[in-house]
């Protein structure tokens, strides 16, 4: 395989291709009384999970290309506070930070001169190969079980 075939596959990854599902389609028309909805059983909201995914998403994103960035303290700084969006705003602004990120490491990846297989250098043995898959793994993971939410919820047609 070829360095640009891998760089395909993992975009094709990372965008929700094959077997996994595009984050628009797990989020789509989710209604908005519904967001900071609980289910008995089930210990996210669909806040909490779009806000985990934004937030890890980014961090991994940003610890790839920047060696100054700081994670947010583990297992806590990964997931919002509250159950529910702060206000109307905050759902679609999270959205927007999602589809950004995922579009950034998008094009860290597509870009020849990235090497996918270096190791970070502030890193302990990671890659930008390693990191993206990293996202793609981890964002198929929960857009899993957000579609489980939504059907608990009663918010998701087949």
């Amino acid at each position: 395989m070829n360095d640009q075939s891998l760089r395909d596959h993992i975009v094709y990854l990372l965008k929700g291709g094959g077997a996994h599902l595009h984050f628009d389609q797990a989020i789509a028309n989710l209604p908005e009384e519904l967001r900071g909805a609980k289910v008995l059983g089930i210990p996210h909201t669909p806040w909490r999970l779009l806000e985990h995914m934004q937030i890890a998403q980014w961090d991994i994103l940003e610890f790839s290309r920047n060696p100054k960035h700081v994670s947010p303290d583990f297992p806590d700084g990964y997931w919002p506070e509250g159950d529910a969006p702060p206000n109307s705003d905050a759902w679609d602004e999270s959205v927007a930070k999602f589809e950004s990120d995922l579009q950034e490491m998008i094009d860290l990846v597509s870009d020849p001169a990235t090497d996918l297989y270096a190791q970070i250098p502030h890193g302990d043995g990671q890659t930008i190969l390693r990191e993206a898959l990293l996202v793609a793994d981890h964002n198929a993971y929960h857009l899993g079980q957000f579609v489980m939410l939504r059907r608990a919820l009663g918010a998701w047609k087949d």
